[in-house]
C-alpha cells in the first residue's frame, strides 16, 4: 500500500521526521518498503511512502486506516473525511430496485443516484493524489475518479453506473448463467463461468462482482444520473473470478482481504459527497440498502490484565488497556470485555487485543528480562508414529520423497484406488494450467520420483513418502483428506510384503496384518493384496501392472511393487512406551515343515490353522 504524505496530512499531523514516522509505523506492523519524493503534474512535490500491509490488516489499504494507526501511535487526532452530502427532497425509493439472489457472494449492497451530473476532467488537485501513489495512474473523470479517490482514502471500492443505460433501472446481485458474456471496461469480451458473481440489470450483466465494471454502462461524458454502488462481495468468489480472467484491480485486491460492510453507507455517502463537489447535481435522499447478513454482531472479547502480563511479561493496567484501545476504535464493553470496530476483522480472540496492545506500546518497550511461564509442549501421538516410521525405513534402505499435491489428470488417472470416488478434485489457477489435479493417490508421484532416478543413473531408488491425499471436498472430515503412508520397491511383491510386516511388529507388535487378493487393476493379476490391521482396512499393496509402469508419462525400466497405507489405524494401533520381554529359559528348537495343499489354500487359512492348534 502506497500512502501520500500530502494526502495523509487531511486527517492526522505528520510534521514529524520521515525516519521517525515510517520506524514506528515499521515497528507497529506496518513494515516499511521504501520512501520516494514524487513530483507531480502540477510541479509540486510529494513523499510517497510504501508500506507492507498484511493480508489480516484491510483497514490499513486506505489512508483514513494508516492515519488511525499514526494518531495511535503519537496521541494526536483523527480527523475523517467529510460524509455529509446535501440531498434532494426526491427520495430515491421507487426508482431503482436491489436484489441479492445469493448473500454468500454478496452480503450487502448500498445503491444511490445523482442525478444532473456533468461529467468533465478530473481536476488539477485529485489528478495530483493519485499520481502521488501510482505514477501510471491515468485520470478517467471527474466521477470515475472521484470513486478511485474513495476507495484510496476509505479502502472501500466503488463502482459509478450511468443510470440511463441499466435496464429496469434494476441491480441483480447473482451467479452468471451458463454462456453469459460481458465486454469489460477495458474493451475485452469475457466468457462468464456459472461460478463468477455478477452484478446484473433486468437484461444482462453490467459488472462482474468486485472485478470489473461492464463497457455498456460505464460513464462516458454523455452520462447524466448516475447510479453509485458500494458493495461487499465474497473475498473467495471475487479471487477465484479474478484469477481465472487474468483481471486484477485495486478493487478486487481489496476486496479479497475484506472490506468494512458495517460502514458501506458512509463510505457511499462520501463518495457522492465527492461526486457532488467534482461534477455538481443532486442527490436523491435515501438509498437502497440491502442487507442480508446472518448475524451482524460479533460480539464482546473478554481481555484479563493478568492474561496480558502472563504473555508479555508485563504488568498492564486496565486504564491502560483502555487509553491504547480507545484511538483504535475498540470500544470498552463494560467491566473488562471490548467491542472490536467493524474494519478490524482479524480482532476475534483475546490474544489478538493483547497483541494489538503489545505492538501500540512497542515491543522494545517490554521488559526483556521478565520471566515468562513456560510450558512442556506434547507432541501429538501421529507425529511421533511418523518419526517411528521414518526411522525404521531409513534402516530398510528406503529413502524419503517429498512431492507435490499436485499431478496431471493422465498422472492421477494411472493409479486410482478403489473406492477413491467418482472423479478427482481440481483446480483452475493461472499458476497451474498442466499439474492442476489433487492426487489421490501418492503412487504416481513416487513412480515419478524413481523414473528421475532411473533416468540420472540411480537404479533401484526405494522411496517413501508420508502425506495427504484429497478424496472429496469436505473441509474438516479426516476421511476426505487421510494422511497415506506410500511405500514403492523394486523386487518381488513379498519383500515389499516382508517391510511392511516388519515395520507393523515394530510399532504394533500385538496387531493382526492380514491380506487378502485383490483384483485391482493397477496390480499384476495374482500379485496384489488388500490390507487389514486388526480387521480394519489397512491399504493396498502389489506389483504395478505393465500398462502402469510402461505408461508413457513413466516408462519405467524394471518391476516395481507398492504399498499405500492408510496411517490412522496405524497410529491407533502404535504402542510408543516400550515392553519388557522376558529372555526365554530354553533354547529355541525350529522345525522345517513341508505341507501339500489345494491352490485354494491361502497362506492366512493354514497360519490360522497352526495358531488355532498351536498358539
Amino acid at each position: 500500500m502506497i500512502v501520500s504524505r500530502r494526502w495523509l496530512a487531511d486527517y492526522v499531523d505528520v510534521d514529524m521526521p520521515l525516519d521517525d514516522l515510517t520506524d514506528r509505523l515499521t515497528k507497529s506492523g506496518l513494515n516499511l518498503e521504501g520512501v520516494e519524493e514524487v513530483t507531480l503534474p502540477s510541479g509540486e512535490t510529494d513523499v510517497a511512502i510504501d508500506l507492507e500491509v498484511t493480508s489480516n490488516r484491510p483497514d490499513c489499504l486506505g489512508h483514513v486506516g494508516v492515519a488511525r494507526e499514526i494518531a495511535t501511535l503519537y496521541g494526536t487526532e483523527l480527523r475523517g473525511p467529510d460524509c455529509d452530502p446535501p440531498v434532494s427532497g426526491t427520495a430515491v425509493d421507487g426508482l431503482i430496485s436491489v436484489e441479492i439472489e445469493d448473500g454468500d457472494l454478496c452480503p450487502r449492497y448500498v445503491a444511490r443516484v445523482i442525478r444532473g451530473v456533468k461529467v468533465g476532467p478530473t481536476p488539477a488537485w485529485l489528478q495530483d493524489r493519485l499520481r502521488a501513489i501510482d505514477a501510471n495512474y491515468t485520470p478517467v473523470n471527474n466521477v470515475v475518479d472521484a470513486t478511485n479517490y474513495v476507495m484510496f482514502e476509505t479502502g472501500q471500492p466503488f463502482h459509478a453506473f450511468d443510470l440511463a443505460k441499466v435496464a429496469g433501472p434494476k441491480i441483480v446481485v447473482r451467479r452468471a448463467a451458463a454462456g453469459e458474456q460481458i465486454e469489460a471496461i477495458n474493451h475485452e469480451t469475457y466468457e462468464l463461468k456459472p461460478s463468477f458473481g455478477v452484478i446484473a440489470d433486468a437484461e444482462r450483466p453490467v459488472a462482474i462482482a468486485g472485478v470489473m465494471g461492464g463497457a455498456g454502462s460505464e460513464i462516458t461524458e454523455g452520462t447524466t444520473d448516475v447510479l453509485l454502488e458500494a458493495a461487499a462481495f465474497g473475498p473467495l468468489d471475487v479471487r477465484n473470478a479474478a484469477r481465472s480472467l487474468k483481471l486484477f484491480s485495486p478493487s478486487q485486491y481489496r476486496f479479497e482481504r475484506l472490506t468494512d460492510v458495517v460502514r458501506l453507507d458512509l463510505h457511499s455517502r462520501r463518495c457522492a459527497k465527492l461526486i457532488l463537489d467534482l461534477a455538481g447535481g443532486e442527490l436523491l435522499a435515501g438509498a437502497v440498502d440491502v442487507d442480508v447478513r446472518d448475524d451482524m454482531d460479533a460480539g464482546p472479547i473478554t481481555l484479563r490484565t493478568e492474561k496480558v502480563e502472563q504473555l508479555l511479561g508485563t504488568p498492564a493496567t486496565r486504564a491502560q488497556i483502555d487509553a491504547v484501545f480507545a484511538p483504535l476504535g475498540i470500544a470498552k464493553h463494560g467491566g473488562d470485555a471490548y467491542l472490536p470496530p467493524s474494519w478490524r476483522p482479524d480482532l476475534t480472540r483475546e490474544v489478538d487485543l493483547i497483541e494489538e496492545f503489545a505492538r501500540v506500546v512497542g515491543y522494545d518497550e517490554l521488559d526483556d528480562n521478565a520471566t515468562l511461564p513456560v510450558a512442556v509442549a506434547t507432541v501429538p501421538k501421529a507425529m511421533r508414529v511418523v518419526d517411528r516410521l521414518r526411522d525404521t525405513l531409513f534402516g530398510y534402505g528406503f529413502s524419503e520423497s517429498v512431492t507435490l499435491s499436485f499431478v496431471t489428470a493422465d498422472e492421477s488417472a494411472l493409479f486410482d484406488p478403489p473406492g477413491a470416488g467418482a472423479s478427482p478434485l481440481s483446480v483452475e489457477h493461472s499458476s497451474r494450467k498442466v499439474e492442476n489435479v489433487l492426487r489421490r493417490s501418492l503412487v504416481p508421484s513416487l513412480l515419478a520420483c524413481r523414473r528421475d532416478n532411473e533416468r540420472a543413473g540411480t537404479f533401484e531408488a526405494d522411496l517413501f513418502e508420508v502425506a495427504r491425499v484429497f478424496l472429496a471436498d469436505s473441509p474438516g472430515d479426516p476421511a476426505a483428506e487421510p494422511q497415506k503412508l506410500t511405500l514403492v520397491k523394486g523386487g518381488a511383491f513379498g519383500e515389499l510384503k516382508g517391510v511392511v510386516e516388519a515395520v507393523v511388529a515394530k510399532l504394533a507388535p500385538a496387531a493382526v496384518l492380514t491380506a487378502e487378493p485383490t483384483t485391482f487393476g493397477g496390480f499384476v493379476p495374482g500379485r496384489g493384496a488388500t490390507l487389514a490391521l486388526d480387521g480394519k482396512p489397512f491399504g493396498l499393496l502389489g506389483e504395478v501392472a505393465d500398462a502402469v509402469r510402461d505408461a508413457p508419462q513413466l516408462g519405467l525400466r524394471d518391476e516395481v511393487c507398492v504399498a499405500e497405507l492408510d496411517l490412522a489405524p496405524l497410529v491407533a494401533a502404535t504402542v510408543l512406551k516400550p515392553s519388557f520381554t522376558p529372555i526365554p529359559e530354553f533354547p529355541a528348537i525350529e522345525r522345517d515343515l513341508n505341507f501339500v495343499l489345494d491352490e485354494a489354500v491361502s497362506w492366512a487359512d493354514l497360519s490360522a490353522a497352526a495358531q488355532d492348534a498351536a498358539g
